[in-house]
This record gives structure tokens, sequence and C-alpha cells, in this order.
């Protein structure tokens, strides 16, 4: 079954949380009623912390440091800030094919063709969700960072929250949290530009937009949600 171009948003400005989610909420239930389109809304946060259906009180390390919002994604704690590409995910696999894990590894795809186009070599782990760079030196112990998280959640089959690729984030901001419940010291968080690549917003939205159109199908330009 051939899909309708999907709506492409980017927001200029920092978009407050609670007026995102708000926002993503009532177009994924117009989604699920039939009476508006899928969505891919591009934006960044102040910083903040998000808990998933899965966080532990204990790895919110410093509960001060920022705003700290509850939500229905799955997941652990995780952080978005300035310099962090956020991108709602708002499709209906309804006409996907019902396939959660499917869905989940297509995010994947997505952001791992979005990093090839910078050279950067991203990967799945097994029990450890989300999109890795192996910095492992030679004879050197096991590195390895995470780039991006995902954090999705469904209702009638319509998806909402996202994925966080981070370009230029300030990594310091992790350590009021325990990423993603996972404290080894041998897996961190990096960004592009911690990799050492001069990569802006505008280059990352450009490459996500090209690997977005390989994975899911193609885009059209849509006015970001109010």
């Amino acid at each position: 079954m051939a899909q309708n171009p999907v709506g492409w948003a980017v927001s200029p400005a920092r978009v407050p949380y609670p007026a995102a989610l708000a926002a993503m909420e009532a177009r994924a239930d117009a989604i699920a009623r039939g009476e508006a389109g899928e969505l891919i809304w591009l934006l960044e946060h102040d910083p903040l912390y998000t808990a998933g259906t899965s966080a532990a009180p204990a790895d919110l390390r410093d509960a001060d440091r920022f705003p700290v919002h509850k939500t229905g994604r799955g997941g652990e704690y995780t952080y978005h800030g300035p310099g962090q590409r956020v991108a709602y995910v708002m499709l209906d696999l309804r006409t996907r094919g019902r396939d959660a894990r499917a869905f989940v590894r297509n995010l994947e795809d997505w952001i791992i063709e979005t990093l090839a186009a910078f050279n950067v070599t991203g990967e799945r782990r097994c029990g450890r969700v989300g999109v890795w760079v192996d910095r492992t030196q030679p004879g050197g112990p096991l590195r390895e960072d995470k780039i991006a998280a995902i954090g999705i959640r469904l209702r009638r089959w319509v998806s909402f929250h996202g994925i966080a690729l981070n370009v230029e984030p300030d990594l310091t901001h992790y350590a009021g949290i325990t990423p993603c419940g996972i404290s080894d010291p041998q897996f961190g968080v990096t960004s592009l530009v911690d990799l050492g690549l001069p990569v802006t917003m505008e280059d990352a939205d450009l490459a996500m937009k090209s690997a977005f159109e390989r994975v899911f199908g193609p885009v059209s330009r849509e006015a970001a949600p109010a």
C-alpha cells in the first residue's frame, strides 16, 4: 500500500517540553482518528531530564539540576537540551505493518544511515536500546558511547515520542542521571562534534531527512505545531 508523504516540520526556536508533549499527543490522536497525516517534528528543548516508564529513582543523581518530566515513553532517564536534535515521530503503524519491534529497528536504521552521511559507524547493541559508536582503542579496554537515544510510545498503533541525536549538546549535563540506566564506565555518551566532526544542526537535519526518506518514504514540508 502506497504511503502519503509524511509531514516534515522543524521548529527554529526551542520548544518548552510540556507544550511539545501536548502538541505531539494531540497530533497522534488526530492521526488515529483519521483527521491528520503522519508527522516528523524536529526541535530542541531547554535543558531537562525525562523519565521513561522503566526509570529507577536511584538513576536520578541530581534532581535539582534541571526540570524532570515523567513521560509515558518507554525507557529510563535521558537528557534533552540545546545541541541535541529531537525528532518526535508520529507515524501510523496500522499502515506500516503493526510490528513494534520492526518499527524500532527502522528507527535505528534511520539513525545509522544519518550517521553514515558523516562517515560515522552507528551500531545496535543487544540489551542496550539506541545507537552506539565503538570507541575502543587498539589494545585497550572496551569503550562504547551512545550517540542517539530512542524512546517510543504507541497508542492505537500510532507512535509518539521518538529519537534524540546528539549533534553538539553539553555532555556534562548527563552527569545528573544514569543515562538509560547504564552505569558501567565502559559505556558513555558522545556526539557528532565530540567525535571531532564540525557538524551543524542544519547539516544533521539534511542528513536525517535524506535517511528518513530511504527508510520510511517521502516527506513533505509542513509548518511546526503551534
